[in-house]
């Protein structure tokens, strides 16, 4: 649900009442409608908004202490994705940021007193905001012109009629209207935006192996790349960028000791030779995005290659290798990891890895280990 004014104005006010109504509580899905009853009896009319309050922040992705609600919590930008933000803004020499869409501040988390001024057209979600950060928020349309910031950050709707928006030409607000509103923008999109007739910067990051977001940078900002991915793992950060020139990118080759499933950040960002050629790694197929090579890069996870296996011969490599469990990874392939594993079953006592994926236009399987982590690195997955 989302909240009114007087809502906010309640939670804000009851914060020390609501904490000790918590204690008393399960606050699990099935004592739900039990725990609406109890807050009811106990906050009145404002019950429901304290249950949803109380529920929003069982994600953990926010301060404990933060006002919110399902919406906002589950639309929350990752406190580690608006650090490195505001980290890269500081290194183009940026001083002050507008957030034109601040919802509940999580953006602002990131930034020190006097860097930082956020906006929203939603006053419950101004009046959250001024609850969780310390920084100046007013009400306004992000399409308005209202501070003298060096750069704007905007987060326009990622969904539109029930649909997730893929395109630039169909966010909201459009595009065209934020640019001219605002020339030096930071605009946060969903991970799978199609952001190849983007101008400027296309940053995505992911954190601990989840894609949190594709955040398009004005040229301005675009420090001469066109393409970025940001790897967060583990609070290490590793940045991949789109400034190998081509002839240096390797070739696709033969399978080596490491068959490695690159991070998604890496893979949407359409960086996987440029990640290769960083570490001595190559494509199995030009069009695929897993990589091998003779080591696991510092932060990776991979699968030790064993046997490349013909599909019409899996069940028997499987009971040759005594395998019992086994994670399957799928790439350029129409094949059900459920569905083959069933049809394999499997009654052998090892664990392995099977790969199927394509190179050139026959498919493949590859035999391989159990996932090992690297020894370069103690922050892989």
């Amino acid at each position: 649900m989302s909240y009114t004014p007087d809502d906010v104005e309640f939670l804000a006010t009851h914060a020390t009442d609501i904490t000790a109504a918590a204690a008393t509580l399960e606050l699990t899905k099935k004592s739900q409608l039990r725990d609406a009853a109890a807050l009811k009896d106990r906050f009145g009319e404002h019950g429901r908004a304290v249950s949803e309050l109380l529920h929003a922040r069982r994600s953990g992705k926010l301060p404990a202490h933060w006002l919110m609600d399902h919406d906002s919590a589950q639309q929350a930008t990752p406190p580690a994705v608006a650090a490195y933000r505001a980290r890269f803004l500081r290194e183009q020499g940026v001083r002050l940021v507008h957030d034109l869409t601040c919802s509940i501040g999580t953006e602002g988390q990131a930034f020190k007193p006097g860097e930082y001024v956020g906006s929203d057209l939603d006053a419950s979600r101004v009046a959250m905001a001024r609850h969780n950060i310390e920084h100046p928020v007013f009400r306004a349309d992000a399409l308005t012109t209202t501070t003298s910031a060096q750069v704007c950050i905007a987060d326009p709707a990622r969904r539109a009629g029930g649909n997730r928006i893929t395109k630039l030409d169909q966010l909201l607000p459009p595009l065209p209207a934020l640019i001219d509103a605002h020339p030096s923008l930071a605009i946060k999109c969903a991970p799978g935006i199609d952001h190849s007739e983007w101008a400027g910067l296309a940053s995505v990051v992911s954190v601990d192996g989840g894609v949190k977001e594709t955040c398009l940078y004005t040229p301005d900002l675009s420090a001469g790349l066109d393409k970025r991915a940001v790897v967060i793992r583990h609070g290490h950060t590793d940045v991949i960028d789109s400034d190998v020139p081509e002839g240096e990118l390797p070739e696709a080759g033969p399978v080596g000791r490491f068959v490695i499933d690159p991070d998604g950040a890496i893979v949407r960002a359409g960086l996987v030779r440029h990640f290769a050629a960083r570490e001595g790694l190559h494509q199995l197929d030009p069009r695929i995005a897993y990589l091998t090579g003779e080591r696991l890069p510092a932060g990776t996870s991979g699968f030790e290659f064993i046997e490349e296996v013909p599909m019409r011969k899996l069940k028997a490599a499987m009971a040759a290798h005594d395998v019992g469990s086994l994670e399957i990874l799928v790439r350029g392939q129409d094949v059900d990891p459920d569905q083959l594993r069933k049809k394999l079953k499997l009654k052998g006592s090892t664990a392995k890895t099977l790969v199927i994926t394509r190179i050139g236009s026959q498919g493949v399987a590859l035999l391989c280990g159990p996932r090992v982590v690297s020894s370069e690195g103690n922050y892989a997955p």
